[in-house]
């Protein structure tokens, strides 16, 4: 997860007294506006669950009002706080910070728990309406969809829940995974308006063997057939006529597991594909298609008249980032100019050249998350570890208060109401060294430079390194 807090507000509570909220963005999206004092309660409950030495410096109290620059220095200080103590993954996991996260998105929303019906989507349009609580997390939603349609324990969480933007062409992009750390009804609400979204549940691994897993259950093998439809049709996966011809006549038999069986041979199968953007590889503007899948990001640059393809392997990518910059001119983040999105990695070409490859996209917060889920999931398989459970987990109760003055969470955290884009840099470092990849997050910072006469004016940078140590054998 790739945290920042980006910029604050001034707002009024209930008495009519001015506060600072600080604005917290999780993989590129606005999640919450919290209080100090909130930040700081927060920080007080981890050290009770995991002692003083294992959190990072909190930012000191202040006795008198804070100046604009003492703000802005504690706006720094509380983003480096968060994104650093993310990084320890027992705490990113743990009920106290997940529970933090959902209990600020439904305060800030202002969203009371209230029984709902919840639509989440299959590939081929089909809806699934499950009867939930408005602030249920995103587990809870995944596990009650699954339940629905009778997918089977062992299986619920090869897939995930996205939230999916349709496009003015009529057709649909994949916006990003939906974390535990969110209500999926409320982050729906928040996003249809700015355009109409829907939530969609898709599998939610790389390593098309785990299909394997999938084709031996009738429910999981429907599954995996309408996405690779879905996939196929939209040009997503690659085939030729013969093979379309093929896939044709195994679909009027209704053969799906041969169905999916062939697809799986297919150019592109598991892969996601981004819509058009711009490189820096081989030559500055080149026009791009990006898809991620099978371990590598796969470019499709046209050159010339020509289309040439090359692929990048995440176990060469020594570190990538994403950069908000903006247009020559337009200063920082408060003029109307849109940003541009740039992922940037770090690959090694050869044994002893390292190149920064940049692509320019609206998507290129998605795309960085994608490279470290693949590099995560690389992770798992390597340590021998295999996808959890609904019974592998529990969570702790969540209560309001009789006048809804108070929430509790965790075990005895409170959060009290109030009225109510800086992005990521993952690191994947190779070590010759090493056979084995250890995941240990980074140190983050926020860097905040402005160019006025730049033809590229750096807004702002939020690092957060995620070092993987690469084998010989990954190479």
């Amino acid at each position: 997860m790739h945290f920042s807090i980006p910029d604050t507000q001034e707002t009024k509570d209930a008495n009519g007294s001015i506060f600072t909220s600080y604005n917290i963005y999780v993989n590129g999206v606005f999640h919450c506006s919290v209080r100090y004092r909130q930040l700081h309660q927060f920080h007080e409950e981890l050290k009770k669950e995991f002692g003083a030495s294992a959190l990072p410096a909190f930012p000191p109290k202040k006795i008198l009002p804070l100046s604009p620059s003492q703000v802005e220095e504690r706006r720094t200080l509380l983003e480096r706080y968060i994104q650093l103590a993310s990084q320890d993954v027992q705490i990113s996991n743990s009920d106290q910070f997940n529970g933090f996260l959902s209990m600020a998105q439904q305060e800030t929303q202002k969203q009371e728990p209230e029984n709902v019906s919840l639509a989440a989507y299959l590939m081929n349009g089909h809806k699934i309406t499950v009867n939930i609580v408005s602030t249920n997390q995103t587990e809870e939603i995944l596990e009650a969809v699954a339940s629905q349609i009778e997918i089977p324990d062992e299986y619920v969480y090869y897939f995930g829940l996205y939230l999916v933007r349709k496009e003015e062409g009529g057709d649909n992009s994949i916006v990003r995974k939906l974390q535990d750390f969110e209500s999926p009804y409320i982050s729906l609400k928040a996003a249809n308006k700015e355009g109409v979204h829907r939530i969609v549940l898709r599998k939610s691994y790389w390593d098309s063997s785990f299909d394997d897993d999938l084709l031996e259950n009738k429910i999981t093998m429907n599954l995996l057939y309408v996405q690779a439809v879905s996939d196929i049709e939209r040009q997503w996966v690659l085939a030729t006529k013969d093979q379309l011809k093929h896939l044709t006549t195994l679909q009027e038999r209704g053969s799906k597991r041969d169905y999916v069986r062939l697809a799986r041979t297919l150019k592109y199968y598991g892969y996601i594909q981004f819509r058009p953007c711009v490189t820096d590889y081989p030559n500055p503007n080149s026009r791009v298609l990006v898809a991620a899948g099978n371990k590598e990001l796969n470019f499709r640059v046209q050159v010339q008249d020509q289309i040439k393809e090359g692929s990048f392997k995440i176990t060469r990518m020594r570190c990538w980032r994403i950069t908000t910059t903006y247009p020559e001119g337009s200063g920082d983040s408060s003029s109307s100019s849109s940003p541009n999105l740039e992922l940037s990695f770090e690959y090694l070409m050869a044994r002893d050249t390292l190149k920064w490859i940049t692509i320019t996209s609206s998507q290129a917060m998605l795309m960085s998350m994608c490279l470290q889920n693949m590099v995560d999931e690389l992770i798992m398989k390597k340590q021998g570890k295999k996808f959890k459970k609904p019974q592998d987990h529990t969570k702790s109760p969540q209560t309001i208060g009789v006048n809804g003055e108070t929430t509790h969470y965790g075990d005895n955290t409170h959060f009290k109401r109030q009225s109510r884009e800086s992005q990521v840099d993952s690191k994947a470092v190779h070590n010759d060294d090493q056979s084995a990849i250890n995941k240990a997050m980074g140190s983050v910072k926020k860097i905040s430079d402005k160019f006025s006469k730049s033809s590229k004016a750096e807004n702002s940078i939020t690092q957060n390194d995620a070092f993987e140590q690469i084998g010989d054998d990954d190479l």
